[in-house]
């Protein structure tokens, strides 16, 4: 039997025993090590300790590697209280000796508010490049594999060292989600999922999202999926269209929210001609009238319900864009989100022409359903940046808002017909060809209310969309490593 290392985070004030009864699982536990800060006064219990300055940074797995005598050994990402379940390391052992995985991680029971029940967790893929990967509580490593990693790390990160890892082992090994219940952790963090979504554009985490594009990016340069920053050429003037410019807003049952989108898109003031094309998808609670009502009295309001019942917000968006009446250029308005100003699309055409791109992304301010400002406030994107946003992008869950569009260039992509992800999907097939212009001053005010449909997501659906999005990033990853070997392009 090969015996493993398990490295746990000791709390602030002491030994943490909870994460400790991992000892009693049986005769696999070679050592156990409890990391701590360097000004941590240490452990008791008897614990051997490992001070780090950082538990994720690249100096710290350095630390580790240099701790372990054995074949494997486990990363205990939480501080929360940890319980094994029955041979739970025997079983990541056996797993790993018939399939030579270089990683593994494993579904988990979670207790949270006092309940506990299953937390299923996702497989891993090839796009699956999101430095906040849910992998659970625990991390089990093949040592040689770790060490091959470490080996070849030629930066010194302070947050993201667990992140180069991590990568740089999936380029050799395979990571291998075990979807067994094998330990049973406490959730610390029990706000919504709508409240979570936006902690990694948090002002505050700022110098970790540095560190994460640097990692993935020398990750896109070693696979071969690097884009350099050369874009394809944007005639804007060569097609006629009916007006300049089209707001497209895709609606369902929003009957309390779609009249202040549509007078959001009316107010605005422009020197050219602009239409608001309104795809109402078989609404029933009220939502259509009223929609009906607006296009009545303004010629510039288009109602248009499709004659399909199977479509999702992209292919809404499909619709719209693919209407005779729409414009050169067309802006997303959600239908419970406003714009902030009566500038905003004269603003978004105006970069159109100037940094000669096929998509635009402004920025926009969170606020609650009174519109009044909420945490985080401002979401900019400045992780976006001309020379390397679109491999950045690979990264990240979002682009921004509000989204516009050169309309023959997404006449010719065209939106996946979901209902989540589908804006970057054509986000990411956009900035493999062509320039995406940004705007990092507010242009948008996205509510935040119960009737969001990521206000408050289960863990099954979670995981769908996750899993989707990664799904999306995999297909892109594949689309650039091709595109790059069919133009012969070394990184």
């Amino acid at each position: 039997m090969h015996n493993v290392t398990f490295f746990f985070r000791a709390l602030e004030d002491g030994y943490n025993e909870q994460t400790a009864a991992w000892a009693w699982t049986g005769a696999t536990i070679d050592a156990l090590i409890a990391v701590i800060g360097q000004n941590s006064h240490g452990t008791s219990g008897g614990i051997e300790s490992l001070a780090v300055e950082q538990f994720f940074s690249s100096s710290a797995i350095r630390s580790y590697l240099e701790k372990v005598q054995t074949d494997y050994f486990v990363l205990c990402l939480s501080q929360s209280e940890i319980t094994p379940g029955q041979f739970a390391m025997e079983r990541l052992i056996q797993v790993s000796e018939a399939t030579g995985a270089g990683m593994i991680y494993a579904d988990y029971l979670e207790t949270k508010n006092g309940v506990t029940g299953p937390h299923p967790l996702i497989e891993y893929q090839k796009g699956s490049l999101r430095d906040d990967f849910n992998f659970g509580g625990l991390l089990f490593f093949k040592t040689a594999a770790a060490r091959e990693a470490v080996a070849a790390m030629d930066q010194d990160y302070e947050h993201a060292g667990l992140y180069d890892l991590r990568l740089r082992i999936s380029e050799k090994h395979r990571i291998l989600h075990l979807n067994e219940y094998l330990y049973t952790m406490s959730e610390p963090d029990v706000r919504k999922s709508g409240e979570k979504l936006f902690d990694y554009v948090d002002p505050k985490n700022r110098a970790v999202q540095i560190e994460m594009e640097w990692a993935v990016t020398a990750h896109l340069l070693r696979v071969g999926g690097y884009l350099h920053p050369e874009f394809d050429f944007i005639a804007v003037n060569e097609q006629e269209f009916p007006v300049e410019l089209s707001v497209i807003i895709p609606v369902k049952d929003r009957n309390a929210t779609i009249g202040n989108a549509i007078e959001s898109a009316l107010k605005q003031k422009t020197e050219f001609p602009f239409n608001v094309i309104v795809i109402d998808n078989h609404s029933t609670d009220g939502t259509s009238e009223k929609v009906a009502a607006y296009a009545k009295s303004d010629n510039r309001v288009i109602h248009i319900i499709p004659d399909r019942t199977d479509l999702g917000i992209g292919g809404c968006w499909n619709v719209g864009v693919h209407s005779p009446l729409a414009g050169k250029f067309v802006v997303q308005l959600d239908s419970d989100d406003l714009y902030n100003g009566p500038d905003t699309l004269k603003k978004i055409a105006t970069v159109f022409y100037i940094e000669n791109c096929a998509m635009v992304i402004g920025s926009y301010q969170m606020t609650n359903f009174a519109l009044e400002e909420i945490p985080p406030g401002l979401i900019d994107h400045k992780e976006w940046t001309p020379e390397n946003g679109r491999n950045n992008a690979l990264r990240i869950n979002g682009l921004g808002a509000p989204r516009a569009f050169y309309t023959p260039v997404l006449r010719k992509i065209n939106f996946p017909n979901t209902s989540y992800g589908e804006d970057y999907a054509v986000a990411l097939a956009v900035s493999r060809i062509y320039q995406i212009g940004r705007i990092y001053e507010p242009l948008y005010l996205c509510r935040r209310w119960e009737g969001n449909s990521d206000a408050s997501l289960g863990t099954q659906k979670l995981n769908e969309y996750n899993f989707y999005k990664d799904k999306i990033r995999t297909l892109e990853l594949e689309a650039r490593i091709r595109l790059n070997a069919e133009n012969n392009k070394q990184p």
